[in-house]
C-alpha cells in the first residue's frame, strides 16, 4: 500500500514536502520497499535459521527441510522476535537499578526524590535497611538478582494478582527470572528443538509475565523514586517547540537518565549564560520518543520545551535545522540519522547499544559518569549553535498544549478510584481501553489509525489510557488536552468536565505496561474479581516492533482482549490464528483481536466491554 500522505499531523506533512527532494526519508523508503515485500515473510512462512534454508512453506510443500510445519514455523518466528523486546526492557530495568544504587552511594547528580516510595517498594518486596541509603542499595541488589535469577521470580510472586497466579500455575507458565526465561525461550526457538506451536506460545507467555510484571514495573518505580512520580501538569507537543534561536539538545530513545542529568545542568544560571554568550536566547532540552515521554510525564521546567513526537517524526524534525545535538539512547534512533547532519545537527550515541553508519563512538551512559556526559553534550551543543546556520531553519508554528502525568497515584488523587468505578457502574463511562502503541506506516499514514481509534473510543464513552509512541501521537493530535472533552460522548464528557481531566489520560511509555498491570490489580481487588472480568481492553492500533509484541503477549496472558494492527505475521497458520484469537481465551481469559479498520476495531472492543459489564451486572 503506497501512502498518499505521510502523516495525520500537519507538521510532518509540511516537513515531508521539504525533505522529499533533498534526502532519504522514512516515507519514501517505506514506499519503495512496498514493491518487493515477501508474501511468505508477511505470513510468517519463511525460515532462515539453518544452512538448509531459507525455507518457505506452501500448500504443495507443507514442511521445511527439517520437517517443521506451518504452525511451528509461524509461532517460532513470532516468539523468537519477542525475546528482543524482553531483552530491551530488562536492559533498561537493570540500568535503572544500577542508577538507584549509584545514586544512593552519592555517585550521580540525582537524588532519592521520593523516599516514601522507596520505603513502600522495599517493604512490598520484603527489603529492609537501617536508612534510606542502605534500603536503596539493598533494593537495587534484590532487583538485579531477581531479574538474573534461574528460580521463580520473587517480584512476580509478590506483584501479580493472586487469581492470575492460580491460572498461570495451572497452565505451567508461572515466571522464572528474566534471565532463565530468555535462556529457555532462546534455546527452544533454535532449529530442531521445540516445534510445537502451543508449547512455544506458553513459553512466550511465561517470558512476557516476568518482562512486564518484574522488569517493567520495577524500572518505572525506580525512576519515580529518583525523578518523581508523574503528576498532572501542562506541557507542549509538536514541532512548534523547536526554536532556532535556542541551543536545542534533543534526547531520544527509552531511558531518561542522560536527559534528566541534562535538565539539572540546564537549570543552572551559568549554563544558560554560556548559551547566551554564544548568541542564543538560552538552552533547552527537547523530548523525542519514550525518553522524551518519560521526562514529559515527570518534569515541569522552563528548560524542558516538551515533546516533538514519536519515532517517525525524527528525520522531519531534524530537517528543520533547529537542533544542535541529538542524544540517542537505546531504542528508536533511525539508522539514517547521520545523513541529517547536513541540517546542522550533531548525532551523538549516549548508550553502548547505539551506533550509526560512520559514528563508531559515543558518550555511553554509566550512572557514575552521567554528569560528565551531560556537560560534554552541553559544550558540544553550544559550540554547534555557533556554527549552525539559523537563517536556513524552518519554523513550524504548530504547538499543542497538553495535560500529562496521570500515574496511578495521580489517578487516585485527582480522579479517585471510587469516583471512576462509580462512573463505570452508572454507565457514564462504559469502560477503559489502554492504548499501548508504537507508530508505523504499514496500515496507513503515521498516527492516523491511532488517532482514529482514540476518537472513536471516547465518542462511545470509553475512557482511554495512552502509553507508548501512540501517546505522543495523541498528544500532538490534541486528544490529551482538556478541550478534547468536546469529542467525547455525553457521559464521558460530563465526567471530564466535573473532574477537569482529558478523555485520554496520558499514562506514560510502553514501559508503563507494568504500571498499568498493577493499576488493574488494584481495581480488580476493589471489585473482588479477576482481571478478565473487568470492563477493560487493550488496543495497539499501530504496533511496530518487538517491545510491542511481547507487551501484547503479556496482555493476553493477563486476561485482556487485545486489538492489534497491522495484521501480525502469523496468518500462514490457521492453527496459530485460532490459538491466539480464540482458543487462548478459554485458558487465560484474554485473546487477540485482529482488525485493520479503526471503526470496526472499536466496535469489537466495545462489544467486549459491554459483555463484561453485563456479566458483572452493570
Amino acid at each position: 500500500m503506497k501512502l498518499e500522505k505521510p502523516s495525520y499531523h500537519e507538521s510532518v506533512n509540511r516537513m515531508y514536502e521539504k525533505v522529499k527532494n533533498e534526502i532519504t526519508n522514512v516515507v519514501d523508503r517505506f514506499n519503495e520497499q512496498e514493491k518487493t515485500r515477501c508474501p511468505f515473510c508477511t505470513k510468517g512462512l519463511s525460515c532462515q535459521l539453518c544452512s538448509m534454508g531459507p525455507c518457505r512453506i506452501t500448500e504443495k510443500n507443507p514442511y521445511g527441510a527439517c520437517g517443521i510445519d506451518a504452525a511451528g514455523m509461524v509461532m517460532r518466528n513470532f516468539v523468537f522476535k519477542n525475546m528482543l523486546g524482553t531483552q530491551a526492557y530488562t536492559y533498561h530495568a537493570i540500568d535503572a537499578a544500577k542508577t538507584l544504587k549509584a545514586t544512593a552511594e552519592g555517585k550521580t547528580p540525582y537524588e532519592i526524590k521520593e523516599p516514601e516510595k522507596l520505603r513502600w517498594l522495599a517493604n512490598l518486596l520484603g527489603i529492609e535497611g537501617k536508612d534510606i541509603k542502605e534500603t536503596a542499595i539493598r533494593l537495587a541488589d534484590f532487583i538485579i538478582a531477581d531479574l538474573s535469577s534461574t528460580e521463580k521470580s520473587k517480584i512476580v510472586e509478590i506483584i501479580a494478582p493472586e487469581k492470575r497466579k492460580e491460572i498461570w500455575k495451572k497452565l505451567g507458565i508461572i515466571a522464572e527470572g528474566v534471565f532463565e526465561e530468555l535462556l529457555v525461550m532462546g534455546s527452544s526457538a533454535m532449529t530442531n528443538v521445540d516445534s510445537n506451536y502451543v508449547s512455544l506460545a506458553k513459553k512466550s507467555m511465561s517470558m512476557s509475565i516476568t518482562t512486564c510484571i518484574a522488569a517493567q514495573f520495577v524500572l518505572e518505580m525506580i525512576q519515580d523514586i529518583i525523578f518523581g512520580t508523574p503528576m498532572p501538569h501542562v506541557s507542549f507537543a509538536d514541532m512548534g517547540i523547536l526554536e532556532a534561536e535556542y541551543v536545542n539538545i534533543a534526547v531520544d530513545g527509552h531511558e531518561p537518565f542522560v536527559g534528566m542529568a541534562l535538565i539539572k545542568l540546564a537549570e543552572r544560571d551559568e549554563v544558560q549564560e554560556m548559551a547566551r554568550k554564544a548568541g542564543a536566547k538560552g538552552l533547552r532540552i527537547i523530548g523525542f520518543i519514550e525518553t522524551g515521554q518519560e521526562i514529559l510525564q515527570r518534569v515541569k521546567s522552563p528548560v524542558f520545551a516538551g515533546i516533538v513526537g514519536n519515532w517517525i517524526v525524527q528525520e522531519f524534525a531534524l530537517a528543520t535545522g533547529c537542533v544542535d545535538v541529538f542524544a540517542a539512547d537505546m531504542n528508536c534512533a533511525l539508522p539514517s540519522l547521520p545523513e541529517y547532519q547536513k541540517y546542522g545537527v550533531k548525532i551523538v550515541p549516549v548508550s553502548r547499544l547505539v551506533r550509526f553508519r560512520g559514528i563508531d563512538e559515543g558518550l555511553d551512559y554509566r550512572a557514575e559518569e552521567v554528569e560528565k556526559i551531560a556537560k560534554k553534550l552541553i559544550e558540544m551543543a553550544i559550540e554547534n549553535f555557533r556554527n549552525r546556520d539559523k537563517s536556513k531553519a524552518v519554523k513550524i508554528d504548530k504547538k499543542q498544549k497538553i495535560v500529562v502525568g496521570f500515574s496511578i497515584e495521580a489517578i487516585e488523587k485527582l480522579v479517585g478510584f471510587e469516583t471512576l468505578l462509580n462512573a463505570i457502574k452508572d454507565g457514564k463511562i462504559k469502560g477503559v481501553v489502554a492504548l499501548v502503541s508504537c507508530t508505523t506506516l504499514k496500515n496507513g499514514p503515521h498516527d492516523e489509525n491511532t488517532v482514529a481509534i482514540a476518537k472513536e473510543l471516547i465518542k462511545r464513552d470509553i475512557f482511554v489510557l495512552s502509553m507508548g509512541c501512540g501517546n505522543a501521537g495523541l498528544q500532538v493530535a490534541g486528544l490529551t488536552s482538556l478541550e478534547a472533552k468536546e469529542l467525547a460522548g455525553e457521559g464521558l464528557k460530563a465526567v471530564c468536565e466535573a473532574l477537569k481531566i482529558p478523555p485520554v489520560l496520558s499514562f506514560g511509555t510502553c514501559t508503563d505496561v507494568g504500571r498499568a498491570a498493577y493499576l488493574l490489580r488494584l481495581f480488580a481487588e476493589k471489585l473482588g474479581v479477576d482481571i478478565p472480568q473487568l470492563p477493560v481492553a487493550v488496543t495497539a492500533p499501530e504496533y511496530m516492533e518487538q517491545k510491542a509484541t511481547i507487551d501484547a503477549v503479556f496482555a493476553v496472558a493477563y486476561g485482556l482482549a487485545t486489538h492489534v494492527s497491522p495484521v501480525p505475521p502469523v496468518t500462514g497458520s490457521e492453527k496459530v490464528v485460532k490459538l491466539l484469537t480464540d482458543d487462548v481465551e478459554k485458558l487465560t481469559g484474554g485473546k487477540l483481536i485482529i482488525e485493520e479498520d479503526p471503526v470496526k476495531a472499536v466496535e469489537l472492543l466495545e462489544k467486549v466491554i459491554v459483555e463484561k459489564r453485563r456479566a458483572l451486572g452493570i
